[in-house]
């Protein structure tokens, strides 16, 4: 039975070992079909996986946001032929905030299986170094550009992590990292709590949490130009 592969890459330049369960490299090896975020990073990874790969044998499938919605279809024509195919994100884990959800809900429609990989997940594991409640969180992808917009945004959210305990992620573009903290912390209340995780697996890795009025005390987090994560709780 052909089955599409949901497969996780690194979040960074971290050891596959360190991060990816042996059973994943068996998985990639027996595919020919991928669909990927990214082509030039996606061969990249594979040869990671495994150096010996004949790259040149393979199919890659591009799924972004450039990419015309009326050709997603056609990338899994492999399943119809009962061959399976792989999808892979630029980091993390396919489908989760990223384009490779499109392909996912193509095959649930159609009935085909669907086989997600265990590999590491920047909203799970921030959510895990966070301290706060793991039981009830939301990922609100990224916030709006304009200021104003930004603010009301925050204080939205902020409201909704204190009136249903729920504890509120989400992202900025690298190189406004610090521009988003500052926004944090100019807009939410002293004692909001505030997790700040970036490089999550790599060596750099840094997941410190503190309240607003703390953070304001403190010279600026390691959090430039690297992909990282934000948290407010009550």
């Amino acid at each position: 039975m052909a089955e599409l592969y949901l497969i996780p890459v690194t979040l960074g330049d971290t050891p596959i070992e360190k991060v990816l369960p042996a059973y994943n490299r068996e998985v990639i090896l027996k595919l020919r079909y991928f669909i990927v975020e990214n082509v030039r990073s996606a061969r990249r990874f594979l040869k990671k996986v495994e150096p010996a790969i004949d790259i040149d044998s393979l199919t890659f499938s591009e799924l972004n946001k450039h990419t015309p919605p009326e050709v997603i279809g056609s990338f899994l024509k492999p399943l119809e032929r009962e061959e399976s195919v792989g999808v892979i994100s630029e980091a993390g884990c396919p489908a989760v905030a990223d384009p490779g959800a499109d392909v996912v809900d193509i095959c649930q429609k159609k009935g085909w299986k669907v086989v997600p990989l265990v590999g590491p997940s920047s909203i799970i594991l921030s959510v895990m170094a966070s301290g706060f409640n793991g039981q009830s969180f939301a990922f609100n992808g990224y916030l709006p550009i304009d200021v104003h917009e930004r603010a009301k945004t925050l204080k939205t959210l902020e409201a909704r992590a204190i009136a249903e305990s729920q504890t509120q992620l989400f992202i900025e573009t690298p190189y406004r990292n610090l521009k988003m903290l500052s926004d944090i912390l100019l807009n939410l209340h002293p004692r909001t709590r505030v997790c700040v995780a970036a490089g999550l697996t790599c060596e750099n890795e840094f997941a410190v949490t503190h309240t607003v009025a703390e953070w304001k005390r403190l010279p600026a987090p390691p959090i430039d130009k690297v992909p990282c994560i934000f948290l407010i709780y009550k």
